[in-house]
């Protein structure tokens, strides 16, 4: 009888054992994230554990959790950046379709009058001037109807968005000019300059406009003939001003084109 007698005090304990086991279970975890880690580390090695082994207690000065805490806030960071960057590249893409379609044309042609190239802070635009669709008159920094309509949508966009730009002005190499004094240089700087009025003149404020260099025919488009006519260009370095972006709007894009004053010629120094 006293063996029988004693039998639930056996299981008695045994179901005490499994209670505090799972209030502890419990405890644990409504627990900060650092003591679930310290505890989870303890069981995997305990010989090693980041427990004092004499006071029992979590050093209070460990560099443990802060170091992860910077981890997480390095990753958090990072990842903000990540999705900004490609909030950012998704809006340029979006741009530059709206460059194709402002303009009427086919981003698929071969030898399409415009190239617009998505770069990591904004967009680069190349005007050509070519025989079959010429940007300016022969030889001269005056627009023909299709450069002035080009130079309209381009200001339209600017201002739209905001974008901070850098106009350059290109030659071919092998241009002859009637006058000695005035150079594939003057030429060069003549047409940037032209397309800076003409920006400024539509749409672009004049502090958006940062800088404006004509580079002659130093520096021919790569893989290509020096004298060709490809070579003839305007090239507009768009960059997006952080928190400076305009919002995107709904209206229907309707640009006319337009004839611009004869530009002057201001000489330009090499």
């Amino acid at each position: 009888m006293a063996g029988k007698g004693g039998a639930w005090k056996v299981a008695f304990a045994d179901f005490m054992t499994a209670m505090m086991a799972f209030f502890l279970v419990m405890w644990l975890s409504a627990q900060d994230k650092e003591i679930l880690i310290a505890t989870s580390k303890y069981f995997q090695n305990p010989f090693t554990s980041p427990y004092d082994n004499k006071s029992g207690l979590l050093d209070f000065e460990s560099s443990k959790p802060a170091n992860r805490q910077s981890e997480e806030g390095t990753g958090k960071n990072q990842a903000a950046a990540t999705s900004a960057q490609s909030i950012d590249l998704q809006f340029l893409n979006s741009v530059a379709k709206d460059v194709y379609r402002l303009l009427n044309l086919d981003s698929a042609l071969a030898d399409k009058p415009i190239d617009v190239q998505v770069t990591s802070d904004g967009l680069r635009i190349v005007v050509y001037d070519r025989a079959q669709q010429p940007l300016f008159e022969d030889r001269s920094a005056r627009f023909t109807t299709w450069g002035d309509f080009v130079m309209q949508g381009m200001a339209w966009m600017i201002d739209r968005h905001g974008f901070h730009v850098v106009v350059e002005g290109h030659t071919r190499a092998g241009l002859v000019f009637d006058n000695p004094d005035y150079t594939a240089w003057e030429l060069s700087a003549d047409r940037a300059n032209a397309a800076r009025r003409a920006l400024v003149r539509y749409a672009v404020p004049e502090n958006l406009v940062e800088r404006v260099t004509g580079y002659a025919d130093t520096r021919p488009v790569p893989m290509l003939d020096p004298s060709a006519e490809g070579n003839q260009r305007v090239t507009l370095s768009l960059r997006l001003g952080r928190g400076e972006a305009r919002p995107r709007e709904s209206s229907p894009i309707s640009i006319a084109p337009a004839s611009l004053p004869e530009p002057s010629r201001p000489a330009a120094q090499p």
